[in-house]
């Protein structure tokens, strides 16, 4: 399995990315492909589907750079919960996958400060493993970050850690990165009052349309 060296991550943060990996190796290890698609400089947003609480911490220990996630703001007790999606700079939304004034000027903020921010355009994790629809807030922010959207997919995270709460371990998980897309090829003013949920539709087209990696790890 290739990856890069990791570099630009507050200390913090790059222990957990360490420790991800660690688990991913040891407990979901599977391959990955695509690395080459993720662009080396530049703020840029990575959207991926959605099966498993394990899809945000695995696609994240293979970007080299800080990320930003998106975690429900029910999330945010008092206590060592609150200080860790602080630590390593998540973003609250609504349950509902909505997202308010201040989490659309957090990502803007995290983008044009040359960091990564990953978006699960389904909003929620899916209940049966398969592709669900997008919601239109996947299409708002990258219409208005203007960046570059890579799409991924994630295999096996269902089987390894679905809805069910059942945890697999020794059931790889693996992940592809698709070429990215650039502002221009998903964002179109002509769609109108659609404009956004076109944009979501189209992402998912593209994330859809990913091949598991072709050689996967036994």
């Amino acid at each position: 399995m290739s990856r890069h060296a990791r570099h630009d991550m507050e200390q913090i943060y790059g222990l957990f990315h360490g420790i991800c990996g660690i688990i991913h190796q040891m407990f979901f290890r599977g391959d990955v492909a695509g690395l080459e698609n993720l662009p080396r400089e530049g703020g840029y947003i990575v959207a991926a589907n959605h099966a498993s609480h394990l899809d945000p911490p695995i696609v994240g220990q293979f970007l080299t750079r800080q990320v930003s996630f998106f975690a429900r703001k029910t999330l945010w007790k008092p206590g060592l919960a609150a200080w860790w999606l602080d630590a390593v700079g998540t973003i609250p939304v609504d349950r509902d996958g909505g997202t308010s004034l201040d989490a659309i000027k957090r990502v803007l903020a995290a983008l044009a400060g040359g960091k990564v921010v990953i978006v699960f355009p389904e909003g929620t994790r899916s209940a049966t493993g398969e592709l669900q629809p997008p919601k239109a807030g996947v299409g708002l922010l990258a219409c208005k970050a203007r960046v570059p959207v890579v799409p991924a997919r994630v295999f096996g995270s269902f089987e390894a850690f679905g809805r069910s709460g059942r945890v697999r371990l020794g059931s790889p998980v693996s992940v592809t990165f698709g070429k990215p897309l650039d502002p221009d090829d998903f964002d179109r003013p002509e769609d109108g009052k659609e404009r956004y949920a076109k944009t979501a539709a189209r992402i998912m087209e593209e994330i859809e349309k990913i091949s598991p990696p072709r050689f996967p790890v036994i």
